[in-house]
């Protein structure tokens, strides 16, 4: 091992610099959630995302500000994913209720209705609302723009509003 190989090994991230940075994740996690179980899992998990992109850390640089961006980046993803899920889907559905014939109804006019719309208008339609995709990535899927995406789902909306009155 030359010199320069001993040098750049003694300034990387060690996971003792880690463990030393635990009470300040913990208290900056909590200025995230109040709940003590929620907070532990964030730190948990930017301990975890530190770890795995330790070469990413420059040596000397302050690591407690490294950590806090980590932290951060992972709350913010974490809130944007869930403010895209679906409320009733998932785990925490349990009940469910017959549903009466009315509405069974209705939504046999939706789905005839959703199947009479152009193949590119029911796509989009089908991977921004039923799937919950965002519009970046519906683009990307369909090999358009997200204006076209934006437009596509504006016009799939009002045909399929006016094949559901009409029906």
């Amino acid at each position: 091992m030359s010199c320069k190989d001993a040098m750049v090994q003694n300034d990387a991230l060690q996971p003792d610099d880690l463990v030393a940075m635990i009470p300040a994740l913990r208290a900056f996690a909590r200025s995230f959630y109040r709940d003590k179980e929620n907070a532990e899992d964030l730190v948990q998990e930017t301990l975890l995302k530190a770890l795995a992109n330790r070469q990413r850390y420059i040596p000397f640089s302050p690591l407690k500000s490294w950590l806090f961006t980590i932290m951060r980046n992972t709350f913010c993803t974490n809130y944007r994913m869930q403010q895209r899920e679906i409320p009733g889907r998932g785990e925490y559905f349990i009940a469910t209720v017959d549903a009466s014939q009315e509405v069974v109804m209705e939504t046999k006019d939706v789905e005839i209705a959703l199947q009479s719309l152009p193949a590119k208008y029911r796509n989009v339609l089908s991977l921004v609302v039923l799937e919950g995709k965002s519009y970046e990535l519906t683009a990307q899927l369909c090999g358009c723009s997200i204006g076209t995406v934006k437009s596509r789902l504006h016009r799939a909306r009002r045909k399929l509003s006016i094949l559901i009155e009409g029906a």
